[in-house]
């Protein structure tokens, strides 16, 4: 059946899981107060540097004791930098249930060729069976899954005293859901993903745990963008801001904006809050339709950031897998030509399907506005792909 078009935009139509929308009211005016043109290691770029590790580490909640540090190549270059300084100092355990979450595994398996390496895995929706984890290896897992909108139940699911170390990959979560600190040993995030930040810049918190652990020597030699230690043990320069390679005074401006922000609306219960309002809009719409659904059946795994879905109208389920993904194409191609939202497909890997990002910076108006032109916008694709 043709729905008319609907008449009312999105304010702000940016939807994508990264890089992500930038905060509300966000500027380039912000850029005029970067430090440009100057060595990062000046005391006056060290000192904001420093600033986004003391704002992250503040707004975060991470405990006393912990070092924070910015690293490079994203969240995926401080994965990277952790697995290949600790893989295989002990038998690990790694879940795998997503795009980057199977790369984790990947690396660990097939490119380090660790002796002991366990991957728990799961399709694309689900997580896998957690009380197969032995906790007394260290354990890699992704605490939400950005390409499958999957994420862990609750910190409750680490115990509280384990032997060996638990690797967070939270991008896609940090400032946006609890991560239980106490039963966490190594978090990794990026600036692209809650606070809409640019790209190319990783952070790496390390607990107390991990960083005696990171002081042993290591497995196999590292090249210097991965090594947080040196000859006198861990490099604590990089945990004041002394980065390994040269950052971008722009990214780091804009990073200290969203953080600042952040601080400004009331900190992480607020960005949280925003998260799940989004969710609830979402949830609300894909309740009273019959062609679409959550990728993640179960709510209590359901992402409020990474908010996947599934097409489940007959006349798609019909289709072969290519004639899907030349659907959902489609589907989000007109979407984008009526500057209605961009960015809205599932991840290359995933099933085809929808994906929109729910995180803080995203203003539940706009994804209410959102709501009705992906009905149309299915309406009009059944009309095209309809066998």
């Amino acid at each position: 059946m043709t729905l008319s078009k609907p008449t009312h935009r999105p304010k702000r139509p940016f939807f994508s899981s990264g890089p992500c929308a930038k905060r509300p009211g966000w500027h380039p005016e912000i850029f005029q107060s970067a430090l440009l043109g100057r060595s990062h290691r000046a005391a006056e770029l060290r000192a904001r540097l420093q600033e986004v590790i003391t704002r992250s580490h503040n707004l975060l909640g991470i405990p006393e004791g912990w070092r924070v540090g910015i690293v490079p190549a994203s969240d995926t270059g401080a994965v990277e930098m952790v697995l290949w300084a600790l893989g295989g100092q002990r038998g690990i355990d790694v879940l795998s249930f997503e795009s980057f979450s199977s790369v984790w595994a990947a690396d660990l398996r097939d490119t380090l060729k660790l002796d002991d390496v366990r991957v728990l895995s799961a399709p694309y929706g689900e997580l896998p069976d957690l009380s197969q984890i032995d906790w007394s290896r260290d354990v890699m897992l992704t605490w939400n899954g950005t390409t499958s909108g999957v994420c862990i139940p609750s910190g409750g699911v680490i115990p509280l005293h384990h032997e060996g170390l638990v690797i967070c990959d939270a991008t896609s979560a940090a400032f946006a859901m609890d991560l239980p600190w106490d039963r966490l040993d190594i978090v990794t995030w990026s600036w692209q993903k809650a606070l809409g930040g640019e790209a190319a810049h990783g952070m790496v918190a390390l607990s107390p745990r991990a960083v005696a652990r990171l002081e042993e020597p290591s497995p196999r030699p590292l090249p210097k963008i991965f090594r947080l230690t040196g000859k006198n043990g861990l490099n604590e320069a990089i945990f004041r801001g002394d980065t390994i390679n040269t950052p971008s005074m722009l990214c780091v401006e804009d990073a200290l904006d969203g953080l600042r922000w952040a601080d400004a609306i009331g900190g992480l219960p607020v960005l949280q809050q925003r998260a799940r309002r989004n969710l609830a809009a979402v949830t609300d719409w894909v309740s009273q339709r019959d062609w679409i659904a959550f990728l993640s059946e179960k709510e209590e795994t359901r992402s409020w950031t990474s908010i996947c879905l599934k097409i489940v109208a007959p006349w798609f389920v019909a289709l072969s897998d290519k004639k899907k993904a030349e659907a959902v194409k489609f589907l989000t191609h007109i979407v984008a030509e009526e500057e209605a939202g961009y960015d809205l497909a599932s991840y290359r890997d995933a099933p085809p399907g929808l994906r929109i990002w729910g995180g803080a910076t995203v203003e539940t108006d706009d994804i209410e506005a959102l709501l009705p032109w992906l009905d149309w916008a299915c309406a009009r694709t059944q009309e095209v792909f309809e066998q």
